[in-house]
């Protein structure tokens, strides 16, 4: 977890003495995805995308594998998505954004890709 604090004129119940004029205010999130995750994940995404394995009727870039398996990623979770109508009539499916995962999403993330790769007999390198 990472623990952020803000100075803040509204008074915070520490339990103890407070300083006059106000107090700090925090609160905990969990620790956001490391570079390692992000490398590890788009690695894995290049090497689907090398592979033979077509979706949709055609092979796919490593961004379009990326997009494709954070969404199988989220409704495995049991994750709602959002398809909507774009500005100019297409369908769009908004996701969450990888770069705001916490560790243990894009832990979980990446575990599936690599399931799912497996799965389907893609060869995965070994951080090459």
């Amino acid at each position: 977890m990472v623990a952020t604090a803000q100075r803040s004129d509204r008074p915070v119940d520490a339990g103890g003495p407070r300083p006059a004029g106000g107090g700090w205010q925090g609160n905990a999130r969990p620790h956001k995805r490391t570079l390692n995750q992000n490398a590890v994940f788009h690695a894995l995404c290049n090497d689907i995308a090398r592979s033979k394995v077509e979706w949709g009727g055609c092979r796919r870039t490593a961004d379009e594998w990326k997009v494709l398996l954070v969404s199988g990623h989220a409704v495995a979770q049991g994750r709602a998505f959002d398809l909507v109508g774009g500005l100019e009539g297409e369908m769009v499916q908004l996701r969450e954004s990888t770069a705001a995962m916490s560790k243990e999403r894009s832990t979980s993330l990446i575990d599936y890709t690599i399931s799912w790769a497996v799965s389907h007999g893609i060869q995965l390198r070994d951080g090459e």
